[in-house]
């Protein structure tokens, strides 16, 4: 079945997040720039949604798109509808939105020195998103506790003494946890994590994961999760959106996505990454790079770069293949790729 979706929300019961035909176009002095171009995936309450492709792809304006983070000065176009948990996110004034991040829609950056302020101690800054959000309070608990709790729930070591401490004190791995504390300090439905293992060890990357599972265990969290790292999505993450040149070019359950890729860029993915647990003779580098987003070919931007490509990929725009759970993928020789990949390479 192909062509545009229109239930691509599929399943007995309403997700958390549903994003159907999201745009956000940048004003440019070169022209305008598509960083994200039609958008549809969802999240359901407590799954954790993982968001991959090559830096550049629009991961991480899809996610501040989700939140309305984006400035308006710099949108040429901004369209589509998210709604969250029956609300319509693009409706709501700014005041509506500011009630809801930070309480039910939190954000996780990969730098967590732009979310703390470095001239307030980590006490006052995970207070105040206590006293932001009073309606998220649990009842018998009050903030003191509510921070301490937290910080010693990510696994901090002396919570007090951290709590006093400026985050120019603090490690980057202890920052990172911090951040991660004050984002859950108001219990929200829905955790965005955008590259929250940048610049850290092993160990302490790990940890961070291992905190992002135990919210999801713990406080029943949803988590968009944007990441490079294909292991920990295996790992990790439920369902899987791969983004290339603004757009969802797969969207699948995470164990079939890996076990049976659709889009040649998916694939291309999981052969030039080592997943840990997977024997692999070697590792085949991507050809090319990724197009610019002012100046996208016709037809599949993935085209100049895929093996597979037929006429009618450089001429017509991919049709969305629509897979059974709301789940899709863009390209029209999926199937006979497949069919080839399969035999050379046997059974996944």
């Amino acid at each position: 079945m192909t062509g545009a979706p229109e239930q691509p929300f599929a399943g007995n019961e309403p997700p958390l997040l549903e994003v159907a035909g999201l745009r956000t176009h940048f004003r440019t002095p070169r022209g305008v720039l598509r960083a994200v171009d039609g958008v549809n995936l969802r999240v359901a309450r407590g799954e954790i949604l993982g968001i991959v492709g090559e830096s550049g792809s629009g991961k991480s304006v899809l996610a501040q798109s989700i939140v309305r983070v984006v400035p308006p000065s710099q949108l040429a176009h901004a369209q589509g509808a998210v709604r969250f948990d029956g609300i319509d996110l693009m409706g709501l004034d700014d005041e509506g939105m500011r009630a809801l991040r930070g309480a039910r829609i939190a954000m996780v950056t990969q730098n967590p020195s732009t979310a703390l302020n470095p001239v307030f101690q980590v006490r006052s800054q995970m207070l105040e998103t206590w006293r932001f959000h009073p309606d998220r309070r649990r009842s018998g608990i009050d903030a003191e506790s509510r921070m301490l709790e937290l910080l010693a729930e990510v696994q901090l070591p002396a919570p007090e003494r951290v709590a006093r401490s400026y985050p120019f004190q603090l490690s980057g791995g202890m920052k990172q946890r911090v951040a991660i504390a004050m984002a859950l300090m108001g219990e929200p439905d829905l955790l965005i994590a955008d590259e929250p293992t940048t610049a850290l060890d092993v160990t302490i990357q790990a940890q961070i994961l291992e905190l992002i599972r135990h919210a999801r265990q713990t406080h029943g969290t949803a988590v968009i999760l944007i990441t490079h790292d294909l292991g920990v999505v295996a790992r990790l993450c439920d369902t899987v959106a791969v983004m290339y040149a603004g757009r969802i070019v797969e969207y699948n359950r995470t164990r079939a996505l890996f076990e049976r890729p659709a889009h040649p860029y998916t694939r291309g993915l999981l052969a030039s990454n080592p997943i840990f647990g997977r024997r692999r003779a070697s590792l085949t580098a991507m050809p090319g790079q990724p197009p610019d987003l002012l100046a996208l070919p016709a037809g599949c931007a993935f085209a100049p770069r895929c093996s597979q490509a037929e006429e009618r990929c450089r001429r017509e725009e991919p049709p969305v293949v629509v897979l059974p759970g709301g789940f899709h993928h863009r390209c029209p020789v999926a199937g006979e790729v497949n069919a080839a990949h399969t035999a050379e390479s046997g059974p996944p």
